[in-house]
């Protein structure tokens, strides 16, 4: 008895210096692609649209504010036209393949040259913008070329009117607006650093999305391809190599969605790798069981405890858990050492049985989080490992323990997934509509983006 005691206390000390010594190998010699995502040309358009208001507000800012004056070019007189509205009638981005994006914009600016009188000016830009990734491993936005005109609308004087036109094309600094284009969009620098920051998913384990490269622009979309890396108190942690290099399912033409993610079957193993060495899965488990109980099935039981004590299981991995993906469906499967036990604290082993088992996954997906749940388990198989109570035959473990392994193994994971784990995104928007399909070695995450109300200051989403 003492000795299996000894032995698994030993145990429990070798498992956490492996974890030790797991966090002091450089983590990822190798960079390779778990997942990524494709914006569509309807999810570059919605991005256009939320920020058409904003794009507005900051023209207005820039051009209407008395005390703002280094957009206009510096003259010995003040300007005598005055900018009284700025109106932003379209804003679009379009794709060009294998460079980048396109931005347009159309702004009407109404303008009071003179007492009583008012003109309409049309201020249009059309700027080329590609995606570089700068020394620290960020993503930026970067305008490659800039072309500004000019042009009245509609005016109530009927004279020197090209004059004045030229005066107010003259007055307002369109390369600085051109130097600042970017801006005009939703914060994009902002948006496109969020994407790299780490994220919780249990108090001492936080996953983080590292871009590879920059994105690759297409017809079909803007698609970017991510390693996931997790850290453990603090720690990168060496993750599992993949036996087979994932790269981006190719994007299904006119999809309907703003935004399609995908996961490979190594991230989610690595994802519960991650877990396991956070101890995140160490169980202790309940039983209906007491040792009287079980002193008669097992007679030794009766001499090795001369009180009537509950039974307790405690389980460890042995090995680390594997996510299995298949056309419709996703399977966990668990390889684990189960100590069985009594007293407390001073836990007391006197079995241990291997228990390789499988359950069945559920993914869904609430804001920005990837919810993932066990169900049912659909192949368990016990086996002894050791015993201080004699032999115990494989029916008689079944018997004894399967009800409370089924049950209680899958609960206690659910706990600890819980909270779900953030997937890629950018703060502000958050996902809606969204469909989850399981395929052979990968996941699609079709969805639309949704931009979060703003309450007094901006909100962001994790």
């Amino acid at each position: 008895m003492g000795r299996l005691a000894r032995k698994g206390a030993g145990m429990a000390k070798l498992c956490t210096l492996s974890i030790l010594l797991s966090l002091l190998v450089p983590a990822h010699t190798t960079r390779s692609p778990d997942c990524g995502g494709i914006l569509t040309p309807s999810g570059l358009s919605y991005f256009a649209e939320v920020s058409k208001p904003y794009a507005e507000m900051v023209l207005r800012q820039d051009l209407m504010a008395p005390t703002v004056t280094d957009l206009f070019l510096d003259s010995p007189k003040p300007s005598r036209n005055q900018i009284n509205s700025v109106k932003v009638t379209e804003l679009s981005l379009s794709l060009i393949p294998d460079a980048g994006l396109r931005l347009s914009i159309d702004v009407d600016l109404g303008i009071t040259p003179a007492p009583s009188t008012t003109k309409v000016m049309r201020l249009s830009i059309l700027a080329d913008l590609h995606v570089e990734m700068n020394p620290e491993g960020n993503l930026e936005l970067v305008t490659s070329a800039c072309k500004p005109t000019m042009e009245e609308m509609q005016s109530t004087e009927e004279m020197e009117s090209k004059s004045s036109s030229s005066d107010v094309e003259s007055e307002i600094n369109v390369d600085k607006i051109c130097l600042e284009v970017s801006k005009l969009l939703l914060s994009p620098n902002e948006q496109l650093m969020s994407l790299t920051a780490q994220f919780p998913i249990t108090p001492s384990c936080q996953v983080q999305y590292l871009p590879l490269a920059a994105p690759m622009f297409s017809e079909q979309g803007i698609t970017i391809s991510l390693q996931t890396t997790f850290q453990v108190v603090g720690m990168a942690i060496p993750l599992p190599v993949s036996p087979v290099p994932f790269s981006m399912p190719e994007p299904v033409n006119s999809s309907p969605s703003h935004l399609t993610l995908a996961f490979s079957e190594h991230f989610y193993t690595s994802l519960f790798f991650a877990l396991e060495m956070a101890g995140a899965f160490n169980m202790t488990i309940p039983s209906p069981l007491t040792t009287a109980t079980m002193a008669q099935k097992i007679t030794q039981m009766g001499s090795l405890f001369q009180e009537d004590l509950p039974v307790i299981l405690q389980a460890v991995f042995r090995s680390s858990p594997r996510v299995v993906l298949e056309e419709g469906k996703a399977a966990l499967k668990l390889f684990l050492t189960i100590q069985v036990g009594a007293g407390s604290p001073a836990f007391q082993s006197f079995l241990s049985m291997n228990v390789d088992m499988s359950a069945g996954l559920l993914f869904s997906v609430a804001d920005t989080r990837m919810m993932i749940s066990a169900t049912v388990i659909e192949d368990i198989e016990l086996s002894l490992a050791a015993s201080n109570v004699g032999p115990v035959p494989a029916a008689l473990l079944e018997e004894l323990f399967l009800p409370t392994i089924r049950e209680e193994v899958p609960a206690q994971m659910n706990v600890v997934l819980s909270e779900g784990v953030f997937l890629p995104h950018i703060s502000s928007f958050t996902y809606t509509d969204v469909n989850v399909m399981i395929h052979k070695d990968y996941v699609l995450v079709p969805c639309n983006l949704k931009l979060q109300a703003r309450t007094g200051e901006q909100t962001t989403v994790g």
